[in-house]
């Protein structure tokens, strides 16, 4: 079940530390969407307590009062996004500080570049209404991610483990941007052009790496012996 997916991945990005008391995760089903609660905290959601969601936002499944302020961003996506299946709202604490210079990182190592195409929304209020979904969804088109004036990212998938790991290559490729400062040489686009055609098997690694050292030992996101590739 997709809920299940949706609080194994919550769970996992806690343990990560890319959310906290902030930060939700989404998944479409259909034309329904699971979406973390604001209650219980995301490292002990269980699947019981993912909320179920129309397009509209209309909760139902789940105890409306725990209905995140955001959801209106997911749907906005969603809405304009056919392709997209998962998105993880996150606040890792590189992505954090690129989003306070409100500027988007270089990609300095293969791996910074697996995220994709990262747009930036210059607003620090939160996404409150059918309208600001609608509008950041208009202006960031096709990108994978979004970093937010002093507010973190969202990153979208075609599914959950797509979105996870994405949301790590994005934590990634902002963090070694820090660490590498100024002497840090970017890729050029014919550099990162040749190394993303490795980016379909990494991955599928990637989301195992994940699974083994963030996931519960048994459930939904469990490890799996040897790699399904």
């Amino acid at each position: 079940m997709l809920a299940d997916q949706v609080a194994a991945a919550a769970r996992m990005l806690a343990r990560m530390e890319y959310v906290h008391a902030f930060g939700h995760v989404s998944a479409r089903e259909g034309d329904h969407v699971w979406f973390t609660p604001t209650w219980p905290p995301l490292g002990r959601l269980t699947a019981d307590r993912v909320l179920l969601l129309d397009l509209e936002g209309n909760v139902v499944r789940g105890e409306r009062r725990y209905r995140p302020i955001e959801v209106d961003l997911h749907l906005g996506l969603y809405r304009h996004r056919p392709e997209v299946g998962a998105m993880c709202r996150i606040h890792g604490l590189g992505i954090t500080v690129w989003a306070a210079r409100r500027q988007v990182p270089p990609v300095l190592h293969g791996f910074g570049g697996i995220v994709g195409k990262v747009a930036f929304w210059d607003d620090a209020d939160l996404f409150h209404n059918r309208q600001m979904g609608e509008d950041v969804a208009a202006a960031v088109g096709d990108a994978d991610a979004v970093l937010m004036s002093g507010n973190g990212a969202i990153v979208v998938g075609a599914d959950l483990p797509q979105a996870m790991v994405r949301a790590w290559s994005l934590e990634e490729r902002c963090k070694l941007a820090l660490y590498a400062g100024p002497q840090g040489v970017p890729f050029s686009e014919e550099e990162l052009e040749r190394r993303s055609r490795w980016y379909p098997g990494e991955e599928k690694r990637l989301w195992l790496w994940l699974r083994a050292k963030y996931g519960d030992p048994e459930g939904e996101y469990a490890w799996a012996e040897g790699p399904p590739f």
